[in-house]
């Protein structure tokens, strides 16, 4: 029984040494390689105290990776953080995490001194330069089970405290182990990364490789807004499987690249994150007759994703996908408000239980005994569930529909009004680039967020045919493109600091 990832890497070794694992813009590494050089980092850890985690600040580099794998090595949890994140989000999650050493590179050495508080920081650089510990690392290894945690990621929340998602070393696997037989990724497989590598998307593109023995290239992040090179960078490489949020597909797609250029060598493709169009899955559909694709949905506290469904057709323009079915080792299942089972057909709250789940919210007790509950319609043994917030329906052919946030559904002049049909009617028009629908309570007023080149008098005209007037939202606020975070969400600290300002007008 394979404990925890540190035997995937071995493996690999075993089998594939001089193979490449990992590749980015500046190095390549083999398996070889990377156990060496996460042996070294790991042995040099050995006098950090253990019962607290290591935050590792890095960029998405080779080096980040080894950092990780080094800090299990040692028997540490990690936990990523963005070099790239603001110093206040920094510092917050620096408070929550209290960890016991901080780890980033040379060029990061001074600002992170700044901001540390007087914690315990150590470069990669510097943890590169000794020895390996055999004796050390085989003590480590002998005191390790496969429910230990391993990483500690933070939501990248909208406002407020950030939570940090403890995830064990064998809810990882069991992932992954599920996602690779769903998306067939073998030892020939190229894997293309695009989110950043503090980011729950990110994991596949870390793990997949130990796993299977599949190369991960870690493609830059400007490419993702100059879609003409980011084919070519993905031709050019050869990449064959991604994984990437929604907006990595629409981007192109938005702005006619395939006119010009196809990426001919993938096959394989995942998304989730939020709702693709089906207008924009259409033409990638168009323009890769022989790729398959994957819609996948799930939290981070599920480690990563919980459902997925193959498209096995070419879907239609105003098309809903549904969010499929479980992956192995997970059961996912609808609640009512008052947490009994919702009978077929009807709308619930999609909740999730299985090996996957998460151990819990880091030094946050509150939130997490109000998310991961025990389910209350078990009552001779305990089933712990994790509550996502999010509501969804099962089909009559037991496939998984998402039906939006429950903090999405509000009561507006006197009725009940889902904001996602708002975006979904927006969205639906061709002079929309994309949208964002939010509620000011206070005010009771919607507002939209939306790019695109339709003015305002005309999306509201457009809007009145498919919609009643109690849902056109009464605030449109046009922008050049929505302000994003750095692993692609919308950046909703500033949209609700936007938001309010137009309110107030």
């Amino acid at each position: 029984m394979v404990r925890n990832v540190l035997e995937w890497l071995e493996n690999c070794c075993a089998y594939y040494p001089q193979k490449t694992a990992y590749r980015d813009l500046d190095k390549s590494i083999s398996f070889n390689e990377l156990k060496d050089s996460s042996q070294i980092i790991g042995s040099a850890l050995q006098t950090v105290e253990k019962e607290r985690p290591i935050a590792i600040l890095g960029e998405r580099r080779i080096e980040t990776i080894e950092a990780f794998l080094g800090t299990v090595y040692s028997g540490h949890i990690y936990a990523p953080i963005d070099i790239n994140l603001p110093d206040k989000r920094v510092e917050t999650i620096l408070e929550i995490l209290h960890p016991a050493a901080i780890i980033t590179d040379e060029k990061s050495l001074g600002r992170i001194r700044k901001i540390s508080h007087g914690r315990s920081i150590y470069t990669i650089e510097a943890l590169k330069a000794g020895g390996v510990d055999g004796s050390y690392l085989d003590h480590v290894r002998k005191g390790m089970v496969s429910t230990d945690p391993l990483y500690v990621i933070f939501t990248s929340g909208s406002t407020g405290r950030p939570k940090g998602v403890v995830t064990s070393h064998q809810a990882l696997m069991c992932y992954i182990d599920s996602y690779s037989k769903v998306m067939r990724i073998c030892e020939d497989d190229i894997i293309g990364n695009q989110s950043p590598l503090d980011y729950i998307a990110a994991i596949r593109d870390i793990y997949l490789p130990l796993y299977t023995g599949a190369t991960s290239i870690i493609i830059p992040k400007e490419l993702f807004m100059e879609p003409h090179r980011l084919f070519e960078f993905i031709n050019e490489n050869e990449i064959n499987t991604v994984g990437w949020s929604v907006s990595a597909f629409t981007i192109p797609y938005k702005l006619g690249v395939f006119q010009d250029i196809k990426p001919l060598t993938l096959k394989k493709i995942c998304f989730s994150g939020s709702i693709m169009p089906s207008k924009c899955l259409l033409e990638w559909q168009r323009n890769l007759p022989d790729t398959f694709f994957v819609n996948q949905y799930g939290p981070t506290e599920a480690t990563a994703s919980c459902t997925y469904y193959y498209i096995d057709h070419i879907v239609h323009e105003n098309e809903k996908l549904p969010i499929g079915q479980p992956y192995d080792n997970y059961k996912v299942f609808l609640l009512n408000d008052d947490l009994s089972p919702t009978l077929p057909g009807n709308i619930g709250e999609i909740c999730i239980s299985g090996i996957p789940l998460a151990l819990g919210y880091y030094n946050d007790r509150e939130n997490t005994e109000k998310s991961f509950i025990n389910n209350p319609n078990i009552k001779e043994y305990q089933e712990r569930i994790y509550r996502t917030g999010d509501y969804g329906r099962v089909r009559a052919d037991g496939m998984l529909e998402f039906h939006g946030r429950r903090d999405r559904q509000i009561k507006h002049l006197g009725h009940r009004v889902e904001l996602d049909e708002i975006e979904y009617a927006v969205n639906r028009l061709d002079s929309v680039k994309e949208c964002l629908v939010l509620y000011d309570k206070e005010a009771e007023i919607i507002c939209l967020f939306y790019s695109g080149t339709i003015d305002k008098k005309k999306l509201v005209i457009e809007l009145r045919k498919s919609l009643p007037g109690f849902m056109i939202p009464r605030k449109l606020i046009p922008m050049d493109d929505l302000p994003r975070l750095s692993n692609g969400k919308i950046d909703m600290e500033m949209i609700n600091s936007t938001m309010a300002m137009f309110i107030q007008r």
